[in-house]
């Protein structure tokens, strides 16, 4: 039971609290970006700040502390880069790269593609 109240716990913060802007980069803002180690499976909820959709397949994950990671989708994920935000279900504290996300969209139509995540590459040079 405290798993689901856990997960709807986690798809309420990720619909309301952090909904995500589409904000591709140009492509000189694009080739700073470097990966900053092994990509990981799984990041911890409570440290995401904030999310930003870049397209249809890449969502950067700002994290408290500065740490930034990437996560690039393992198929595109249609409606993401347009509607801009998503929620997710976990039982967990982390979200992990088994896990899918929902494009949500406007009203009347409340949601979109599900889509898997894939692992998440710490990066630099990303824009704040």
């Amino acid at each position: 039971m405290s798993r689901m109240i856990a997960g709807a716990a986690a798809l309420i913060l990720a619909a309301s609290g952090m909904t995500a802007d589409a904000r591709p980069l140009k492509p000189e803002q694009e080739a700073k970006i470097k990966p900053a180690g092994p990509a990981e499976n799984c990041i911890p909820l409570r440290s995401i700040r904030n999310t930003r959709v870049r397209d249809d397949r890449t969502i950067d994950f700002y994290m408290t502390g500065g740490k930034v990671y990437r996560n690039v989708l393992p198929q595109s994920c249609p409606g993401l880069g347009f509607e801009e935000r998503f929620g997710y279900a976990t039982s967990l504290s982390q979200l992990c790269s088994v896990d899918i996300i929902t494009v949500l969209r406007t009203p009347p139509v409340p949601q979109g593609a599900s889509c898997g995540l894939g692992k998440f590459q710490p990066i630099t040079g990303a824009p704040k």
